[in-house]
């Protein structure tokens, strides 16, 4: 078993690279840090890369990237992948960032890139669009949710934080609340991508800043149960859903098992549980008297 430490970037396919680099560069604020007829490579300004774009429909993820402790030998974190039945593959120049890889394929079909050490993005100097301070987690439709989470926990070291019935895992593989999120349905495919910002402040400046592009919010702001962070969501010029969050809650200490105190917890300590089926989506804002099936209903 290998222990994953943090989400590295995500891989979306697209029809139109170069729309796409412009919705990233422009709207979401990140720096274009490589570009090739057929690839593109986006940092958020703290210098984590968060977004590769590569030919291919809308809507899809293909590759997801996890660092495990620098230093790590490559070497041996492939051979705990193969005594868990997981065949990887050892790649290199994967992102101007990433030298080296191990790559293989999870229970979904979504390839996962494997690394050790990271070269931070250079500060370009610019400032534009809303500028999160990174990728926090990504959630994808699975048919089959209880064998997806088994493996990340299992082979690559997550720990759930929190089920919504049976349908809908959230976990986490540091401190954040969650990185990735498993939910159920028959069509397995991209739920939504999400990026940390600062503070509340900076979700209305990001509404403000998507108002301006003519791009209108689909939920939120609101207040989530699970995870209590406050979001806001969109669909961009590929109908990818992103969130924009902030004050996720975070578990400081794994030996206490709780996360950090917060006043609107509804528990006293909050620990990690499985959420009943009448559990709203939102403490407040909008959607937050309806109910639903695995965040199903949002558009």
């Amino acid at each position: 078993m290998i222990s994953v430490k943090r989400l590295g970037h995500a891989t979306l396919t697209t029809p139109d690279i170069d729309r796409q680099i412009a919705y990233y560069t422009e709207v979401v604020g990140l720096t274009l840090i490589a570009r090739s007829r057929d690839r593109a490579y986006l940092a958020c300004k703290m210098g984590l890369e968060a977004i590769a774009l590569e030919p291919g429909k809308a809507n899809a993820l293909s590759r997801i990237s996890f660092q495990i402790a620098p230093g790590s030998d490559l070497g041996e974190a492939a051979r705990a992948l193969g005594k868990d039945g997981v065949k990887a593959e050892r790649r290199s120049d994967i992102s101007p960032g990433i030298a080296e890889a191990l790559v293989f394929t999870d229970p979904k079909g979504t390839l996962v890139e494997i690394f050790s050490d990271y070269e931070f993005a250079k500060d370009d100097g610019t400032t534009a669009g809303i500028m999160p301070i990174k990728l926090g987690h990504v959630a994808y439709r699975v048919d089959d949710v209880q064998k997806t989470v088994k493996f990340y926990c299992d082979v690559l070291s997550f720990r759930v934080s929190d089920w919504r019935t049976d349908t809908f895992a959230f976990l986490r593989c540091n401190t954040d609340h969650h990185t990735v999120n498993f939910v159920y349905d028959a069509e397995p495919q991209l739920h939504h991508i999400a990026f940390e910002v600062k503070d509340w402040a900076e979700i209305q400046r990001a509404a403000e800043t998507l108002a301006r592009h003519d791009i209108h919010l689909v939920w939120g702001p609101g207040r989530h149960i699970i995870g209590h962070n406050i979001a806001i969501y969109h669909r961009n010029w590929d109908k990818v859903r992103v969130e924009f969050f902030c004050e996720m809650d975070q578990m400081k200490d794994e030996a206490l098992g709780y996360f950090d105190p917060r006043p609107w917890h509804q528990d006293r300590p909050q620990r990690p549980k499985v959420w009943g089926p009448d559990t709203l989506r939102n403490y407040w804002g909008y959607g937050s008297e309806r109910v639903i099936r695995g965040y199903q209903t949002v558009e």
